[in-house]
């Protein structure tokens, strides 16, 4: 049964002094424990909302990032992205919310088992990879943070990020694949992160997706939050499905699974709700995930018709609104080159407006070796966007 709980998550760090852990990025926060935004891209007409919301303390995220630009200066110059806006006319008196997908590649499958022909074992050396993962998180600040393939957790994201303001949970994989490379850092799962400034934690929940009834080794988080400004409820999830070819039924029963069990959870926090407004007006969802399935998949179809009406936001990128992007993720391995769509953040078109969409890089800009590399850290590139509920309760 789900039900709505006040929790906090705070799982303390394992430091590690010799040189493998955040030792060294703790620098920049030694002297303060909370965190704000370091103000975003954005043209004229959206810059006017974001003074409305001025920044309390930024000075943390700005050390950080400049940390992080020190220990990879050596590095080339990362993916230049801008973000595509679609909604101009919204209203400025209200926030928008940042959301950011993100496979991060898992450190041990990296290094030992995902087979990048193209990419020196030097560029995934994880002394200065973590600081090009910790770089793009910084850049583009979201308030909502979905992690998949994430197997330092512990000793590095949520130690980190809970010093930025953020608060988190961490579901690993019952069976990681990780487990079974050597100098691994332990099981890869799924991590989700909010700002605990603008979100307040009404429950949670882990899933073991399931297939015919039975359990499987990939998982899913899902959350219930309550916007501190808005008092609007939101329920967020963050999945990572079966990869590979051959798999597809497997991740169409898995997709059908967390269906389920999301109508079961939204039904449930509207119905005991905390107070009227959320019955009238419904609860929004967020799903994101890397759900290694390409649109042409069933999985991809269960989503796009199902009755908790979702719609994937990176359509908005399209000229005709109806088309994802042509990759998410692009990789040399030795079976050949692979260029495919993957990733998702599906939202509820009835709650939720797109408001921004980051842009995807050109080919040209990731160069003949594709991905990862020198200057990008994972072979999937990270989704995101900025949204705004329809109605507000006030």
């Amino acid at each position: 049964m789900w039900c709505l709980l006040c929790v906090v998550i705070c799982v303390p760090g394992c430091i590690s002094t010799d040189g493998s852990g955040p030792d060294h990025l703790y620098s920049a926060l030694a002297k303060t424990l909370c965190g704000g935004p370091v103000g975003r891209h954005m043209p004229t007409e959206k810059k006017k909302q974001q003074d409305r919301y001025p920044d309390k303390s930024p000075n943390k995220s700005l050390e950080l990032l400049r940390e992080c630009e020190e220990a990879l200066r050596t590095r080339p110059a990362r993916l230049h992205r801008a973000f595509s806006y679609q909604n101009l006319s919204g209203d400025l008196h209200q926030k928008t919310i940042r959301v950011m997908q993100w496979n991060i590649l898992a450190q041990a499958l990296g290094e030992g088992l995902d087979g990048f022909v193209r990419c020196p074992l030097e560029a995934l050396n994880w002394s200065e990879r973590k600081y090009l993962i910790l770089e793009e998180i910084l850049t583009y600040q979201p308030d909502i943070l979905c992690l998949q393939e994430v197997d330092h957790y512990f000793d590095t994201f949520q130690p980190i990020l809970a010093r930025l303001g953020y608060q988190s949970t961490f579901c690993p994989k019952p069976c990681s694949p990780c487990l079974h490379l050597a100098n691994n850092n332990g099981p890869d799962g799924c991590a989700l992160f909010f700002r605990r400034e603008r979100f307040e934690l009404m429950g949670f929940t882990h899933l073991q997706l399931a297939a015919t009834h039975l359990h499987t080794n990939q998982v899913a988080i899902v959350c219930t939050l309550r916007c501190r400004e808005t008092r609007q409820m939101l329920c967020v999830a963050v999945t990572h499905l079966k990869a590979r070819s051959g798999w597809e039924m497997l991740r169409s029963a898995q997709g059908l699974d967390l269906l389920s069990k999301l109508k079961t959870i939204v039904q449930e926090t509207r119905r005991i709700g905390v107070d009227e407004k959320v019955s009238r007006m419904g609860v929004p969802l967020l799903v994101c995930g890397d759900f290694n399935a390409e649109p042409s998949e069933d999985v991809y179809r269960q989503f796009a018709t199902s009755s908790l009406g979702l719609d994937s936001a990176y359509k908005q990128l399209s000229c005709d609104g109806e088309t994802e992007p042509p990759y998410t993720t692009w990789k040399i391995r030795p079976s050949g080159e692979s260029c495919n769509t993957l990733d998702y953040i599906w939202y509820s078109r009835q709650h939720l407006s797109v408001d921004a969409v980051l842009q995807f890089p050109t080919a040209e800009q990731i160069g003949p070796d594709r991905l990862p590399s020198y200057n990008y850290p994972s072979d999937h590139l990270s989704l995101v966007c900025d949204f705004s509920f329809c109605n507000s309760p006030e």
